[in-house]
């Protein structure tokens, strides 16, 4: 009896634990706040684009290919250069593509942007601007992305 009683003793103690954990609150970094262009809220803006279907359809497999290699060469260039922090397909077959998170202010900012990408230029895609306010530590995605990536996609 006194080993069942220290039994639920200890597993009480141990699932009190584990729901008592002290969560703290982190402390704010001016400095880093500053570089990413934070607000009081931690958030910035930016600009999200829908990337659509657009009016013409590549039926030729490797220029369809070709096409998308030079898309993902562009999203590279862009995101090394600070100018995009998210991209990323949509996994359904919908006319909705995929979206793009342009590190810009304003729409004419991102449509300058868009008019980069090939496939946009061959009217394979096209993009739907919209003024987006987010967390400001989507700056540092494609900084931690690039040490979880084995491979490239642009490559």
């Amino acid at each position: 009896m006194k080993k069942f009683i220290f039994s639920i003793a200890a597993i009480a103690a141990l699932s009190f634990n584990c729901f008592a954990q002290k969560t703290t609150k982190p402390v704010y970094d001016a400095a880093l706040a500053k570089k990413l262009g934070a607000d009081k809220y931690g958030m910035k803006k930016y600009v999200l684009a829908f990337l659509k279907e657009g009016p013409t359809r590549l039926t030729d497999s490797a220029a369809r290919m070709q096409l998308q290699m030079a898309h993902l060469k562009n999203i590279s260039k862009l995101a090394d250069e600070g100018k995009l922090v998210v991209a990323g397909p949509f996994l359904d077959d919908q006319p909705v593509k995929g979206i793009f998170i342009f590190n810009v202010e304003t729409i004419e900012e991102a449509k300058k942007l868009t008019e980069t990408d090939p496939a946009i230029k061959a009217g394979s895609l096209i993009m739907e601007l919209h003024p987006f306010y987010c967390s400001a530590a989507l700056m540092e995605v494609v900084k931690i992305h690039h040490t979880l990536e084995s491979t490239s996609f642009s490559d």
